[in-house]
Order: structure tokens, then C-alpha cells, then sequence
């Protein structure tokens, strides 16, 4: 996939810390940008956009048809919520029928929902796009769910014509967007099918999201990074994502530090990775409550990564000198990765409480098969039953 670097014909202003209200303050870019033959790359980060200033810009950009990357992060700063959505919505308009544009980048923009929806036409429009960087905007289950739709509504026209998705990187981390958005990016990740990368940290996602999205992304049979960190997995998380993970053998990076794996969770992750996943080289489970039985048998698992170059298991739940850490340093060096194992300095032990807690939950999960496992035997007795 090719990305911004990979282009010469580049217009920046990058970093100068413009404040750009009227027209007249972007005259001189306008002219610029008009004259630029073949221009592929514009990168406006680290500036302040009103809205005059960004409707001239966009007449501009109108007149460009071989614009390839977007850069429009951190474009409005200091600017009123108000003053965002026309600017949004006219640059948007304006590369809605570029057939060349791959990538588009509005990361770091402060814009809440009220900033989805003047991207939504050019979503649903735009089918030659491949990477949409929405880091860090505050869209709010309102604003995920507006994006989600717009994409499902441009894979939808894509079915109707016959043409694959063009679809391939997503990120959109620090976006608050809970569960509440799960279910929609779910049905929008499923019906393109050809997403590769996928970037949702931080988002306050919980167990039940985790699984929507868990089981839509298992149709992505492409995917090579998955970022989900510091959202909440427990056990139904994890075992949703364990059941993904065969359906992705070319997944290159998984992080999911920080999201509360717990032991059974753990244990579910941990066998699925045994199998299936040579070509993984960053392995992230911070700070996830994994304990020893998992970490056994994730030391198999390493076993089968020969690629495996980051592994990072700092926060969980087996000491630092334990035999297993061993085990695995002495199976990444075997695999010549001997630098692969991140720091330990943060281990954690189990207090007396937990380790009850623990015990009593297992019990009950004990006592809850044993009674499912009755009814199951019941229910086929009365099965055959000839009345």
C-alpha cells in the first residue's frame, strides 16, 4: 500500500502554526496549489483553519484530480465547534470525485460528532479510498455510528456495481466509541472484507463490543494488525477474538495490553495463538491479569513465531524469574529474536482476596456447566420421546 512518503509531488505547510481565517489569508497557497502540476500529497498539519480560509482551500483542492494523500490533522486548534463543520464539509465535497485519492487523514482534530457528519457523503462516495485516519476526534457513539453507516452505504454500491472494496487501513483510536458504535463498524468491517489494518485503542469498548467486532472482523481473512488496546475483553472478549485469530494467518501485529484478559481470557488467547501464526512479529498482552497457566502455554506459542521481534507481557499476573519467562526468553533466542522480550519490571501477584475471588468464580462456572450440561441431557430424553 502506498503511503505519503512514497510521493514527490508535495504541497506542506506542516508545523508552521498558521492561523488562517479569510480568504485572503491563503491567497498566496491558493495560487500555489492551483499552479502545482500533478500535485499528489497536500499536508496542512499544525495550522488553524477558519472557515473562509478552508472553503478557499477547498475550491482549490476541487481543481486538483491527482491528489493522492490527504494530511488534515490537527488542523483546529483553538477553533469553535461551530467554525469546524463547514470547513469539514467543504473539503470533503470537494475531493468526493478524486479517483486517485488513497489516503485521508483528519487525526487529531477535536471535532466531536457534529464532525461526522460532513464527512458522510464523501464516505459513502468515495470507493477508491484505502486509508481513513480518524485518531483522536471525539466522535462519540453518535459519530461512530455516522462513519460506520457511510462506509457500510459505500460497500453496499460497491456489491450493486460488482467492484471489490477499496478499503484497507482503519484507525480511529481515542474516539469514546463505547458499544454503542459496535454493533454498526461491526456490519461496516464485515461487508467490505478486505480491511488489513485495524486501529481502535482507547475507545471504551467493553465485552459485548469486543465480540461484535471480533466476530465481523474474522471475515477480514487480509487483516495484519489489529490494535485494541485499553478496551475491556474479560473472558467473552477473549474468547471471541481466540475465535478469530485461525481466520487471520497473516496477522503481523496484535495489541491487546491493557484489556483486561483475566486467567480464562488469558488461557483462551494463548492456545489460540499456538497455531497458525508465523508471520507475527509484535505480540502486546500488557497488563492484562494473565497468569502462569496462560503464560505456560504461551511460551509454546512463541515457539511457533519465528518472526516474533516484539513481545511485551509486562503487568501480569507470574514473577518476573519465574521458569516460564525462562522458557520463553530461551525459545526467543532459539529463534534469534533473544532482544524480542520487552521489561518485566511491573509484574503483579495475586493477593489473598483475588486468589479466593478467583476460586469462588471458577466454582460457580463449575456448578453452572454441570447444571447446562443437565439440561442439555434432559432436553434430549424428552427429544425422543414419542408422544
Amino acid at each position: 500500500m502506498a503511503t505519503q512518503q512514497e510521493f514527490t509531488k508535495v504541497w506542506s505547510i506542516e508545523g508552521k502554526g498558521l492561523k488562517l481565517e479569510t480568504a485572503e489569508d491563503v491567497q498566496e497557497f491558493v495560487k500555489e496549489i492551483v499552479a502545482f502540476e500533478d500535485l499528489e500529497v497536500v499536508v496542512m498539519s499544525g495550522n488553524t483553519v477558519g472557515v473562509e480560509a478552508g472553503k478557499a482551500l477547498a475550491e482549490a483542492f476541487k481543481q486538483k484530480k491527482s491528489l493522492k494523500v490527504m494530511n488534515l490533522s490537527d488542523i483546529f486548534t483553538g477553533r469553535l465547534r461551530s467554525e469546524i463543520p463547514p470547513v469539514l464539509k467543504a473539503i470533503c465535497d470537494a475531493l468526493e470525485d478524486k479517483e486517485e485519492l488513497i489516503e485521508l487523514n483528519l487525526s487529531d482534530n477535536a471535532f466531536g460528532p457534529a464532525g461526522a457528519e460532513p464527512m458522510v457523503d464523501f464516505l459513502a462516495n468515495n470507493r477508491h479510498l484505502q486509508v481513513l485516519k480518524l485518531n483522536n476526534n471525539g466522535l462519540g457513539v453518535q459519530g461512530g455510528n455516522l462513519i460506520a453507516k457511510a462506509l457500510l452505504a459505500a460497500q453496499e454500491k460497491n456489491v450493486a456495481e460488482g467492484r471489490p472494496s477499496s478499503l484497507r487501513t482503519i484507525i480511529a483510536g481515542r474516539n469514546r466509541l463505547e458499544n454503542g458504535s459496535s454493533k454498526a463498524l461491526a456490519e461496516a468491517f464485515e461487508a467490505h472484507g478486505t480491511l488489513r489494518e485495524i486501529r481502535l485503542p482507547q475507545n471504551g469498548i467493553r465485552p459485548e463490543g469486543i465480540e461484535l467486532l471480533a466476530k465481523s472482523l474474522a471475515k477480514c481473512s487480509s487483516l495484519e494488525v489489529l490494535d485494541l488496546q485499553d478496551n475491556t475483553f474479560t473472558d467473552v472478549g477473549a474468547r471471541a477474538v481466540a475465535d478469530a485469530l485461525p481466520s487471520w494467518p497473516k496477522l503481523s501485529v496484535l495489541n491487546i495490553g491493557d484489556c483486561l484478559l483475566g486467567k480464562r481470557g488469558g488461557v483462551a488467547i494463548a492456545e489460540a495463538l499456538k497455531s497458525g501464526h508465523e508471520c507475527l512479529s509484535e505480540l502486546i498482552l500488557t497488563y492484562n491479569e494473565i497468569q502462569q497457566d496462560a503464560a505456560e502455554i504461551l511460551a509454546d506459542a512463541v515457539a511457533t513465531m519465528k518472526n516474533l521481534r516484539t513481545l511485551e507481557l509486562n503487568g501480569n499476573y507470574f514473577p518476573e524469574d519465574s521458569d516460564v519467562v525462562d522458557k520463553i526468553r530461551e525459545i526467543l533466542s532459539e529463534n534469534g529474536n533473544e532482544e524480542a522480550l520487552g521489561s518485566l519490571s511491573d509484574m503483579e501477584e495475586l493477593s489473598e482476596d483475588e486468589e479466593e475471588e478467583e476460586a469462588s468464580e471458577e466454582e460457580e462456572e463449575e456448578e453452572e456447566e454441570k447444571e447446562k450440561d443437565e439440561v442439555d441431557e434432559l432436553a434430549d430424553k424428552l427429544s425422543s420421546v414419542k408422544v
